[in-house]
């Protein structure tokens, strides 16, 4: 049976949140996070959003804190350096760039886990809207993806080691999907000081999607099938499940995690 979803106003975006522990895996190394607001008034602030996925990784359970840790220290840091800045009328001063902001919000990250989960480590996409602007931070092999007139485009570039071959031309993209090395990874979070970190605004896709996931779901889904669900779901929600529904019904080699969020087209 379907669920019944409360509409939304058609000017607002619309967020769907799913995981699962996939079916090989005894439990659940990913961590997602998801804050949206908007207001209303004299002074309304831009509609805003805070969407984050990460994939852990580490023995003992390493991987499940590092997640964690990454999620809740990223979300801390930007909700006092965008939100709680914008809600301040005492002290009114000019914001960072968002870039920086976010930035310096993994940076943070990346030395909690060092100094929290030695031998831990995990991937880190972050999203965060402010008006029609999402800036995108990435560690990792986690993804972003738009979903818009009928294409989807990955927006992230996976850090690791098959896609660096790939792009030596060293790998064709059949040869890179079978790869024995192919979730190993040259960046993440938690593995060593001086962490590269890929940081970049771009538009929010005017009545289309952003997709942010692990690769237990983008590993086994091919993209023009995420698309399609992606599209004819007629709420973001219905999608993350299907998405999930769908990986796990490809074998759920690994941990799930889907964030959906869908955009006004004006």
């Amino acid at each position: 049976m379907s669920r019944a979803y409360k509409s939304a106003p058609n000017d607002r975006i619309i967020v769907g949140a799913s995981q699962s522990t996939g079916l090989e895996r005894d439990h659940n190394e990913d961590a997602q996070l998801v804050i949206k607001g908007d207001s209303a008034g004299a002074e309304p602030l831009p509609e805003f959003g805070l969407f984050m996925v990460a994939d852990g990784m580490g023995g003992h359970r390493s991987g499940e804190v590092a997640s964690n840790i990454s999620i809740r220290s990223v979300a801390r840091k930007l909700m006092e350096d965008t939100i709680l800045h914008m809600l301040d009328l005492d002290n009114p001063t000019e914001m960072l760039p968002l870039q920086e902001l976010l930035h310096a919000a993994l940076e943070e990250a990346n030395t909690a886990v060092v100094e929290q989960v030695p031998g831990g480590g995990t991937t880190m996409t972050a999203v965060l809207l402010l008006g029609s602007q999402m800036t995108i931070g990435h560690v990792g092999d986690s993804r972003a993806y738009s979903i818009n007139n009928g294409q989807i485009e990955i927006l992230t570039r996976d850090h690791s080691l098959v896609e660096r071959l790939k792009e030596l031309g060293q790998l064709t993209a059949e040869e890179a999907e079978s790869h024995p090395q192919r979730n190993v990874l040259y960046r993440a979070i938690g593995q060593g000081a001086n962490l590269e970190i890929d940081v970049f605004t771009t538009a929010a896709p005017k009545g289309g999607h952003l997709l942010i996931c692990s690769d237990g779901l983008w590993g086994v889904v091919p993209d023009p099938q995420i698309k399609h669900v992606v599209n004819d779901a007629p709420h973001p929600q219905i999608a993350c499940e299907q998405l999930v529904q769908a990986a796990n019904l490809a074998g759920g080699p690994d941990n799930i995690s889907v964030v959906i969020v869908r955009f006004p087209s004006a």
